[in-house]
């Protein structure tokens, strides 16, 4: 629902990176801590925040990713990240808007609802240049696309946006303007419509035959 995802101005100093969603290896959340790591060099005033549920890693078998993620910090790094756990809908909505810029490293997505929510609340974002990606964002125009096992790339355009206010701006106005076009309740409610008509229509001219 776009409407319960509009963003109102907030009056922050602080840079703030936020990560919002499970932290899980296809996520990207292995990767996040090195594209912080290299953030914190030029940058030791900037906090990241991330909000979602713990899981497991299927792939070594360790019981907790945030576990694996602080190993992966560097010192200074890890002075600078809260995790919080998750949290209620309403509180998700106040850490977003409080956010300077929001990160989506996944290398698996379907539909991201997460970007989604994000690009609705006007922030601008650095996501994944995998899967569906491009189908959300355009790269460029309403957010950024990187690769995430490219960890400088990825930080410098982190950077870019945390350094320069109007085209944060810029990408947030896009943002929402791209997902009321193209993802909202109505939108979606039509195109579906829309399909089963045409299904509809076809099953008739079959058996008409």
């Amino acid at each position: 629902n776009v409407g319960a995802f509009n963003s109102t101005e907030v009056t922050q100093n602080a840079k703030i990176i936020l990560y919002f969603g499970t932290l899980i290896r296809k996520k990207g959340l292995l990767e996040l801590p090195l594209i912080f790591n290299e953030i914190v060099k030029k940058d030791k005033k900037v906090k990241l925040i991330l909000v979602g549920k713990d899981a497991s890693d299927s792939i070594s078998g360790n019981a907790s990713t945030w576990q694996m993620m602080q190993n992966l910090f560097s010192p200074d790094a890890l002075l600078c990240v809260n995790y919080k756990g998750s949290v209620p809908y309403d509180e998700i909505k106040t850490i977003i808007n409080n956010a300077t810029v929001c990160v989506f490293p996944s290398f698996a997505e379907a539909l991201p609802v997460s970007w989604i929510e994000a690009m609705a609340m006007q922030k601008a974002i650095v996501a994944s240049d995998i899967g569906w990606a491009t189908t959300v964002i355009d790269d460029g125009l309403n957010g950024f696309l990187v690769n995430p096992k490219n960890h400088l790339e990825y930080a410098n355009k982190i950077i870019k946006l945390l350094e320069n206010s109007e085209l944060r701006k810029q990408f947030g106005t896009q943002a929402r303007e791209k997902v009321e076009n193209q993802f909202s309740d109505y939108v979606v409610a039509k195109s579906s419509i829309n399909f089963y008509q045409k299904s509809i229509e076809n099953y008739k001219k079959i058996n008409e035959k």
